[in-house]
């Protein structure tokens, strides 16, 4: 089970921090991901890091502005979200994987456990 925590009320330009942790069983070995869902648009990728957290990948819109970590030994993964805009404003998803989403791995990739959302609102 994923549970993803940390959402909340934010002014245009503030920060937050997401936290997403695991329980039932470890996924150290899994690649970790963020996806989120606006009011009335489909849910997109944000952010991926693989299993080592070596290596992380954002979306365009995340890019320089996201950070993915990951803390193996908590089976936790996180987003750190810096000069957040309005239209961040979404239910944001943690996701777990034995490889990285299709969005950064191709037809290989995907999403093998969901977890509930926690809102993330941005006012300007």
């Amino acid at each position: 089970q994923l549970q993803a925590s940390g959402g909340g009320w934010v002014q245009a330009g503030g920060s937050l921090r997401l936290s997403c942790a695991a329980s039932g069983r470890a996924f150290s070995g899994y690649a970790w991901d963020w996806f989120r869902q606006a009011p009335g648009k489909e849910r997109e990728f944000v952010a991926a890091i693989n299993w080592s957290g070596g290596s992380t990948y954002y979306a365009k819109s995340a890019k320089g502005r996201f950070t993915i970590s990951r803390d193996n030994a908590k089976n936790t993964v996180y987003l750190q979200m810096n000069s957040l805009k309005p239209e961040d404003t979404a239910v944001y998803y943690c996701a777990a994987g034995r490889n990285l989403p299709s969005e950064v791995a191709g037809i290989e990739g995907g999403v093998d456990y969901w977890g509930k959302g926690t809102q993330v609102t941005v006012s300007s």
